[in-house]
């Protein structure tokens, strides 16, 4: 049962990342005719995906008893990688290429996501004290 749990707690993580991919994969992605609008768009989606990202894989490593710097060093490795990862795929698509720029923008991403998990974890209420 228990290796039932862990897999079905990453499966939302698996489906942001796999949304990530296929926006990646997109040749032409624009988001508005205005340019700079566009431009911003992209950067807060960057933002967006890489906090919810974060986020989910935070909640699929946060069992009992784990170690709360750990799931937070894993979560932000975890999005490092992929962000990188993403970025290299990106530059084999057509129309898109890679940029250092937008890794960090997705670490930056990862870790208001982390903040925000680790924000709505110390506010919800314990399942002993309910």
């Amino acid at each position: 049962m228990r290796a039932a749990r862990r897999f079905l707690r990453w499966l939302p993580a698996t489906a942001q990342a796999t949304l990530i991919f296929v926006l990646s994969a997109q040749p032409d992605l624009h988001l508005a005719d205005e340019p700079l609008l566009d431009f911003i768009l992209h950067k807060v989606g960057h933002l967006a995906v890489y906090a919810v990202l974060a986020a989910l894989v935070a909640w699929a490593l946060d069992l009992p008893g784990a170690v709360r710097s750990r799931v937070w060093t894993v979560a932000v490795v975890t999005c490092l990688v992929y962000a990188a990862t993403d970025e290299l795929h990106q530059g084999f698509v057509q129309g898109r290429h890679a940029s250092p720029v937008d890794v960090a923008i997705d670490l930056f991403g990862a870790l208001l996501g982390l903040a925000a998990y680790a924000r709505i974890r110390r506010n919800r209420p314990s399942p002993t004290s309910v």
